[in-house]
Formats: structure tokens, C-alpha cells, sequence
């Protein structure tokens, strides 16, 4: 009786065979379902600048592929303290207090200055002229309250999955961020 079940439970070519086959199919299917998951997490996500990490180094100015940078300089208006001398708009230490263009730190002109009352004014970035390059950026931060900072705009970008720009990047504030939340705006209080 005890051969005879020993001799049931013997497999047989074929059988193993069938069943190797089939366990490399299961796993070939889990795989490419695996595969199709890690590319669509991929997808979700877009490349951003963590504003409080970037150092405005002016890499994003040149190392985009696009011809003209997706990356371009925003305001946060709630921190802005509406100055006189905008350290972001004006060279930090002008040779005179003088508001002429050629004092302008952006070399584009990108920033506009508009009289609010006396002795306030507002400053807007025009984002057709703005080329990325951070000087601005770099004025605000060092001697201003940081309300301007660089982002990537996601209407000009290509989302490549490799960015040269992220490549570049001194500081390594690029960063993968869910592509229905692409910005990473500044605020006024950051508990860093």
C-alpha cells in the first residue's frame, strides 16, 4: 500500500515541464505588471525646484533643453514687504541709490516695478521675459524677506524623465513631486 502511493505521487516528465512552463508564465505577467506600475508611478510625477534649498546658481538659465528655460522666477506676494529698494529688482549695492534701468538686477528687464502708494511699490515678474537665471532670486534671499524664487512652469516643460537642469544642479533641489500638485510654493513661516 505504502509503494503505491509513493508511485501516485511520482511526476512525471511532462507534468514538470507543464508546471515549470507555467510558473514562468505567471511570473512573466507579474513582472510586466510590475514594470506597467513603476512606469505610471513614473508618469505621476513632475520635476519641481524646492525653493528653500536652491541656491540660484543660474544653471537653470542654461541647462534646460528647451531653447527658452521652463524654469522661471514667481513671487509669493504674502511675503513680500512691498520696499522701496527692492534688493531683487535693484543691484544689492548700487554704486548710488538711483531707480534706473541700469541699476535693474535682472538683465532681461523681466521684473516690473508699479507705484503702490508712497513709499510702496509692487514688483511682477513678466514670465515671457524671464530667463531663469536666478539673479533676482539671489538679491531677494541675501538681503530682501526670499519672496522671489524659481520654479519650474509646467505649461513650457517637457517633462523629460532625465531634466539636465536636475543633472546640473548644484544643490540638488530638484526633486519628483505628484503631478497634480507640481508646485512647491513658498510661505512665509516654513518650518524647515
Amino acid at each position: 500500500m505504502a509503494q503505491e502511493q509513493i508511485d501516485s505521487k511520482e511526476i512525471s516528465r511532462r507534468d514538470l515541464l507543464q508546471g515549470g512552463l507555467r510558473n514562468l508564465c505567471l511570473l512573466g505577467v507579474g513582472g510586466a505588471a510590475g514594470l506597467l506600475i513603476g512606469r505610471s508611478r513614473a508618469q505621476a510625477t513632475v520635476w519641481q525646484i524646492d525653493p528653500y534649498t536652491c541656491i540660484s546658481c543660474g544653471n537653470c538659465a542654461s541647462y534646460c533643453v528647451m531653447e527658452e528655460s521652463a524654469v522661471k522666477c514667481v513671487h509669493a506676494f504674502a511675503m513680500c514687504g512691498y520696499c522701496d529698494l527692492c534688493t531683487g529688482f535693484l543691484e544689492p549695492e548700487p554704486d548710488a541709490i538711483n531707480k534706473g534701468a541700469e541699476n535693474e538686477l535682472c538683465p532681461t528687464g523681466a521684473i516690473k516695478r508699479e507705484f503702490v502708494e508712497d513709499p510702496y511699490y509692487q514688483y511682477t515678474i513678466d514670465e515671457k521675459l524671464c530667463n531663469g537665471c536666478g539673479k533676482c532670486v539671489k538679491g531677494c534671499n541675501a538681503f530682501g524677506n526670499g519672496s522671489l524664487f524659481l520654479q519650474v512652469r509646467h505649461d513650457r516643460c517637457l517633462n523629460c524623465n532625465q531634466c539636465s537642469i536636475a543633472a546640473a544642479c548644484p544643490s540638488q533641489s530638484f526633486r519628483r513631486v505628484p503631478a497634480d500638485q507640481p508646485y512647491i510654493i513658498k510661505e512665509a513661516y516654513h518650518a524647515g
